[in-house]
């Protein structure tokens, strides 16, 4: 019967939304905006979450922001993985848009290489599944798992389930707000990114 449960048991990836942009804040610090609230306001209505028993997010306010509005939809208290977190981009701080999307692309191309001092693919790839297969392993709620973390994040996180290289043509689609579902316990996903 274990074996039955654990078979159909999912785990559901999600990035956050739309956020607040503010050079003169820390990045991690950042909330989400309006549209990103909503997106997620309307997402917690998603018939994927229906079995959904626990909530877990990092400790940056745009990922916390999420797993709130769908944690209190859920009746739910989402419980903080700071492992979960974004790929350390402190080094640089803010980067306007070409050139963070310059370094994003950097970043994916030398997966080994913390790009001006960014932490690596490979190192942020490790910790996030450790982190995401902890959750798996000590989460006693017996129901669907929600995580709501990063883009990067998830893009490496699909890469080791799909057994793919690491490559930014597994990113999610520009904007946040995206998802994908982790079948445990055999860790297999589709192949696709869906929309919130």
């Amino acid at each position: 019967m274990t074996s039955v449960a654990q078979s159909s048991r999912r785990l559901v990836f999600v990035t956050h939304a739309q956020v607040e942009i503010d050079p003169h804040r820390p990045v991690p610090d950042w909330p989400l905006n309006t549209l990103g609230r909503s997106r997620h306001e309307a997402f917690s209505r998603d018939p994927v979450l229906r079995g959904v028993a626990s909530v877990y997010c990092s400790d940056e306010r745009k990922a916390r922001d999420g797993a709130e509005i769908h944690a209190a939809h859920l009746r739910l208290t989402p419980r903080i993985v700071t492992a979960l977190a974004e790929n350390d981009r402190s080094a640089t701080g803010y980067l306007p848009p070409p050139e963070f999307e310059a370094m994003a692309d950097a970043f994916f191309a030398n997966p080994d290489q913390q790009v001006q001092g960014w932490e690596s693919a490979r190192a942020a790839q490790a910790r996030v599944v450790a982190a995401v297969r902890t959750i798996a392993e000590l989460d006693q709620s017996g129901g669907d798992i929600l995580i709501v973390s990063h883009g990067a994040v998830g893009t490496l996180l699909r890469c080791a389930c799909l057994g793919r290289p690491i490559d930014r043509s597994e990113d999610q689609p520009a904007g946040g707000g995206n998802y994908f579902v982790i079948h445990l316990p055999d860790w297999t996903t589709d192949a696709d990114w869906r929309t919130i």
